[in-house]
């Protein structure tokens, strides 16, 4: 077990401590293999090495391991001769009394073709772990440099970025040292880029051991201090949500009238617009000469629209105009054939054009 730190450091109060170790749950990486009684003779000790995690979702040097280990997992995703997996002990605690855990986390090597395992003993940091790996698994990995989406703030650029009126922008004041910090790192990392495509929507971070005056400015005393800075607000707002990855996705859905799920992807009700959604129905009960009239008043209602919703109401201008000239069948056919388009390999953009006008062409259908 490692040895207990000093408490002289608390990155939060007390309470949140406490309520934050009830909620925890470790990052779920899609690098590392969640491992159970029912799949781990299956995943173990076949025709790959296999570095397996033993954890409690409790416990606090789990919690910080999670950032490094999934760094570890995806620096070794393409390796095919390696697994890297995790076992809930809370929920499988026969599997990890087989295996003689008896604290929190343990890291056991199993060799390839053997469940005999070999326990890790070395620093629990990425690097290593990945060196650790390269002399028993013989394979050259390095550390995996990951990108990041999250925008990095400093003295220089804040005031360019967080007061900037035309975006709504998350800021993550946080310290190098901080436990909570470093867990909510991966999350954190994934609202970015579940937003990134986004252009009125920025998620950014502040080293606020460095940044000490700016912390200071906006009252940050805990760590880590999530403060909003919406288009309509720049002197901040205190984000009091939950910190598990869906909490921040509907909290800048409703903040930032965006509709994107936690992978990213378009709702169906992205693109939707209620003031055109009456004249639609409108256009689709009508008959062939009033439909021209109805088109004209969705023009009219476009021209007052600013922003994304403008955007937006040019795909239903061009969704009525060919289903005047196309027929009535053509919105129904042009899903059927975006459908199919978005189960190819395509860019995110491409997926979010799509989407959009996927969710519009419902409206009419």
């Amino acid at each position: 077990m490692w040895m207990r730190r000093s408490r002289i450091r608390i990155c939060w109060v007390v309470l949140t401590l406490a309520s934050f170790s009830l909620e925890w749950q470790p990052a779920v990486g899609d690098d590392v293999v969640v491992l159970t009684e029912d799949n781990f003779e299956k995943e173990v000790g076949q025709d790959l090495g296999a570095l397996v995690e033993f954890y409690a979702p409790w416990c606090g040097h789990c919690k910080k391991l999670a950032p490094e280990y999934e760094k570890l997992g995806t620096s070794f995703k393409k390796v095919k001769s390696i697994l890297i997996g995790k076992v809930d002990c809370d929920e499988h605690k026969s599997l990890c009394s087989k295996y003689g855990v008896s604290g929190y986390p343990t890291i056991q090597w199993f060799p390839k073709g053997s469940l005999e395992p070999k326990k890790y003993e070395g620093a629990r940091t990425a690097e290593a772990l990945t060196e650790f790996l390269n002399n028993e698994g013989g394979t050259n990995v390095k550390m995996a440099a990951i990108p990041s989406d999250v925008v990095v703030l400093t003295l220089d650029n804040f005031n360019e970025i967080a007061m900037d009126e035309t975006k709504d922008v998350m800021v993550e004041f946080y310290a190098p040292w901080c436990g909570h910090c470093k867990h909510l790192a991966p999350t954190y990392e994934k609202v970015a880029t579940a937003f990134k495509l986004e252009e009125d929507v920025v998620i950014a971070n502040l080293d606020a051991d460095k940044h000490r005056d700016l912390a200071d400015k906006y009252d940050v005393s805990g760590y880590p201090t999530l403060k909003f800075f919406p288009k309509s607000n720049k002197a901040g707002e205190e984000y009091d949500g939950g910190q598990d990855l869906d909490d921040f996705v509907d909290f800048i859905n409703e903040r930032c009238g965006t509709s994107r799920d936690s992978k990213g992807q378009l709702t169906a009700k992205a693109g939707i617009l209620e003031a055109l959604d009456k004249l639609v129905k409108e256009f689709g009960a009508a008959g062939t000469d009033e439909k021209k009239t109805v088109y004209g008043r969705i023009e009219d209602e476009v021209k007052k629209l600013k922003g994304s919703a403008a955007r937006y109401g040019k795909i239903y201008l061009k969704a009525a105009k060919s289903c005047m000239e196309k027929g009535p069948d053509y919105a129904k056919k042009e899903i059927e054939r975006l459908e199919r388009m978005l189960k190819k390999s395509i860019s995110s953009g491409k997926a979010d054009e799509f989407n959009l006008k996927k969710n519009i062409l419902s409206t009419f259908a």
